[in-house]
């Protein structure tokens, strides 16, 4: 079977080799998947695509006519494939349902301290032998009101990392946790009453019709706190223009994020020699009260492992003949 990888990046591509042991023809390219790219896929069987590549009506259709039948995903977020599309063309497509929910929380934390404790701040300072303190005051996180919006697996695994910090969670999903609520104390509430009572909120949400926008203007002026989000789920869940008058006007403390909504073609990519001409993330990025990392929540040794192990995985059972365990469409 031959296989084009999209997006390869660096980092991914000995791990990719490695893995495949030279069971297939597998090609690399650093090109997001895209109408234009489309092309390249030609005498493929199938392509691996990550997470800012577009797998939209068009493109699905033109990777058809090509001979594409199967397309696996290096994420687990799939918002960027138009599914109903696949189906209708036949068109195999696989994710990585969960790969590594501890990488992405950890981060989640990482950024929660990293804010709280202006971690960054202090290293600016002391690299310029300021040792003052006045400019860097936090809060415990210990009994603090924690509000985890999504208590999938990076929201569970979340939510017992906060457990050890002593703090009181509540937590907002369509489907409860019955374990969580019994063994750490979590209590399911609304958004609105997430938005009257918690200090921080974590979101851990994916992106789907209901989620997009969910953090908006009028939620964000139901924040009563002043809290701090962070946002390890996907960038358009928050409208991040709205969010930027909200700190303003300080209706929330601060903002950490690892995603941002207008990302794709700008995050993975080193953008320093060609700075994007977007306002908003300008704004975003420097803002006194923001801290953004570049998606790299998953970057772990651990989750590149296993989302390149279960990539193969589905051509494995594609190439045999059979449905992979993963599949979408």
């Amino acid at each position: 079977m031959n296989v084009l990888i999209y997006s390869a990046k660096p980092f991914e591509i000995s791990l990719i080799k490695e893995e495949n042991k030279g069971r297939y023809a597998v090609s690399f390219t650093e090109k997001r998947l895209s109408l234009v790219t489309a092309k390249l896929a030609m005498n493929y069987d199938a392509i691996s695509i990550f997470s800012a590549d577009d797998a939209s009506s068009e493109v699905l259709e033109k990777l058809k006519a090509m001979g594409i039948h199967y397309i696996t995903l290096r994420s687990t977020g799939h918002d960027n494939i138009d599914l109903k599309k696949a189906r209708q063309l036949g068109l195999k497509v696989a994710n990585v349902p969960s790969y590594s929910p501890n990488s992405i929380a950890e981060h989640a934390i990482a950024l929660c301290l990293t804010f709280n404790r202006k971690i960054v701040k202090a290293q600016h300072q002391t690299l310029e032998y300021n040792f003052l303190l006045d400019d860097l005051i936090g809060f415990n996180l210990h009994q603090k009101k924690v509000g985890v919006m999504g208590t999938g697996s990076i929201g569970e695994v979340l939510i017992k990392i906060l457990h050890g910090f002593g703090c009181s969670i509540l937590a907002n999903d369509i489907h409860k946790n019955e374990q969580l609520i019994k063994d750490y104390k979590v209590q399911y509430v609304t958004k609105e009453v997430i938005a009257e009572s918690a200090d921080i909120i974590f979101i851990c949400l994916p992106l789907n019709s209901n989620t997009r926008y969910l953090i908006d203007k009028d939620y964000l002026h139901q924040l009563k706190k002043k809290p701090v989000l962070i946002n390890i789920a996907r960038g358009a869940i928050v409208h991040t223009e709205e969010l930027l008058k909200a700190l303003d006007a300080n209706v929330i403390s601060g903002y950490a994020t690892d995603v941002y909504e207008f990302e794709h073609g700008v995050f993975f990519y080193d953008r320093s020699k060609e700075i994007p001409e977007d306002p908003i993330l300008h704004q975003l990025l420097c803002h006194s009260k923001t801290l953004v990392t570049p998606h790299q929540g998953f970057a772990t040794n651990e989750a590149l492992q296993a989302i390149i192990s279960t990539t193969f995985k589905n051509l494995n059972a594609w190439e045999a003949g059979k449905d992979s365990a993963y599949e979408l469409s």
